[in-house]
């Protein structure tokens, strides 16, 4: 991540409009709420009859408001798109110009500089208090009125709805009974739609001035009156409920975010003794999370469908067929700092891909403390749909694929830019509906599914024969391990079968009535070495019997 992306996602968590996340940005926050306070101030006192010397520095105070306020929106429209991903490219920055407080910001702020343009006096002064409502971003209830209109809003333009086709129903058969009583008024239908809708604002143009004379006429203005009344009640109510609904879904969203802090807390770092790294773990299964934190089932689903870095997994699917796998739910938490997942330029010219985190459980933990021991280049996918499924490891176009697809693909291709570099892309190869493969490692050059060969078609490697040596010699090290593991699986084996006590580490074994044999080289063969040498120096009836059990112990 280059330095412009790290001070534009800087930019993005200081925009992030919100007071209670009690970080350090807040103090941008409250520093910009408090030059928008100070600057309606400035246009306030400006109405008044002051000195000149007043005047200059209120002059002087909108100035340096007006100039503040210039960078911060500027930089507001640049990072508009780490803001929210929908106003990424030229147009993108467009549309967040035309949303509400984009629109408010331009016209607050970047009105300072039209004075050249000749505009009212009184035109520009409004545009400049407009900038009050900026305020409004930074508050919690005007934000809930906002859910409360827009959760209502169907509702609202049914009952809208409703209201127009009735009243102009209405002001049709009004002018039907009011153009036999008074033709010179009601010549047309026009003029009974205009007097219908103009009771509902208070009739600002004096179209009311020509009351209906019949009986019908006049039980249709009554009807039309109660209307009215309708007009501003329902929206009303229906805001009312909106506005309950939207305090009780902050409350849950309150809750969900301490479940949230709960959650991360459980997957605390530990220390892993093999390589001396703190690590997370890779799951947690719900009956553990409930034990830990104390949290309920549907909290725990909650506070994980509502995070960006939890997911659920069947634990299940991490088995094979030969392991008869129950059904078992967990939790697996994972990074995230790319729309796609995470991606860490380590400078390294090595990287390891994870391609299928998102759909193979636990190989995205080993993936990352994969590349964080070796310190090498990481870059995960994460994040997307699981149905329909849309793979980053096989594609035809990346651009027709998926969405972040092509933002992948370009980090990949920056960390892989480097000279010399080359990558190792990890997938899970024994899973859910399969058996158990012989092998720890499966390699995958391309080509058909079973065909052992280095050569043939469709294959995914670029230097075969570097490829080919790496095979050999990891096999060859995988083959020496498991050789060395059958040894010394033999030596302790044969050291409890004659009352040994194995010290820690397997470096000495005691064997037979407290006498020493060395075990700590050669992959366990000087422990056997060391086993047959102390049966040679018994005593010749113990010999024998233990001869007979060291050449049983041997054959197996």
């Amino acid at each position: 991540m280059t330095k412009t992306e790290q001070f534009k996602k800087q930019l993005a968590r200081i925009f992030d409009d919100n007071l209670r996340t009690k970080q350090w940005e807040n103090w941008v926050d409250y520093a910009i709420i408090g030059l928008i306070l100070l600057s309606t101030a400035s246009v306030f006192l400006s109405t008044f009859d002051i000195s000149a010397r007043c005047q200059q520095v209120l002059h002087i105070i909108d100035c340096i408001t007006v100039f503040v306020f210039t960078i911060e929106v500027s930089l507001r429209i640049w990072a508009a798109d780490e803001i929210d991903p929908k106003y990424k490219g030229f147009w993108g920055r467009v549309r967040y110009c035309f949303t509400f407080y984009g629109l408010i910001d331009i016209l607050s702020t970047y009105s300072f500089y039209v004075t050249f343009i000749p505009l009212p006096h009184a035109v520009l002064k409004s545009l400049r208090v407009v900038r009050l409502l900026r305020v409004f971003r930074y508050m919690r209830s005007f934000r809930l009125l906002q859910e409360a209109v827009h959760s209502k809003a169907k509702e609202m333009l049914i009952s809208l709805q409703f209201l127009v086709i009735v009243t102009l129903m209405l002001s049709f058969i009004l002018f039907f009974y009011e153009h036999a009583a008074q033709p010179e008024v009601y010549d047309n239908g026009f003029r009974s739609v205009i007097w219908a809708f103009a009771q509902y604002i208070g009739d600002p143009g004096g179209f009311a001035d020509t009351p209906p004379v019949t009986f019908a006429g006049r039980l249709i203005a009554c009807m039309i009156g109660l209307l009215g009344i309708a007009l501003f009640a329902v929206p009303a109510g229906l805001i009312g409920a909106g506005f309950s609904e939207a305090m009780t879904a902050d409350l849950h969203r309150e809750e969900t975010a301490k479940n949230i802090q709960k959650l991360k807390r459980a997957f605390e770092r530990k220390l892993d003794r093999p390589t001396g790294f703190q690590v997370v773990p890779q799951h947690l299964s719900i009956c553990d999370i409930q034990a830990r934190m104390g949290m309920k089932v549907d909290e725990i689903m909650e506070a994980v469908a509502s995070s960006e870095t939890f997911r659920l997994i069947n634990l299940a699917v991490t088995q094979t067929i030969d392991e008869h796998p129950q059904d078992k739910l967990a939790v697996e938490h994972y990074m995230v700092n790319r729309p796609y997942g995470c991606c860490i330029d380590r400078g390294s010219k090595v990287t390891i891909i994870s391609p299928s985190s998102l759909a193979d459980p636990c190989i995205g933990n080993f993936s990352y403390y994969l590349a964080l021991i070796g310190g090498f280049n990481y870059i995960s996918r994460e994040l997307g749909e699981l149905r329909p499924y849309r793979s980053y490891y096989s594609f035809a176009d990346r651009n027709n694929q998926e969405e972040h697809l092509p933002l992948f693909m370009e980090d990949l291709e920056h960390l892989t830019s480097r000279e010399g570099s080359w990558t190792l892309t990890t997938l899970v190869a024994s899973g859910a509906n399969e058996p158990t493969y012989p092998t720890i490692f499966h390699f995958s050059a391309g080509g058909a599914k079973g065909d052992e060969r280095f050569e043939g078609e469709n294959l995914i490697v670029e230097d075969m024969t570097a490829y080919r040596a790496f095979y050999e010699d990891l096999s060859a090290q995988l083959e020496e391990e498991e050789k060395a593991r059958v040894y010394l699986g033999r030596a302790k084996a044969a050291a409890k079968m004659f009352d040994a006590e194995p010290a820690y580490g397997a470096e000495r074994v005691r064997f037979y009535h407290g006498r020493w044999a060395t075990a700590h080289d050669d992959f366990g063969e000087t422990a056997m070495e060391g086993i047959a040498q102390t049966i040679a120096q018994q005593e010749a009836p113990v010999r024998a019997v233990l001869e007979s059990l060291w050449e049983q112990v041997k054959a197996e």
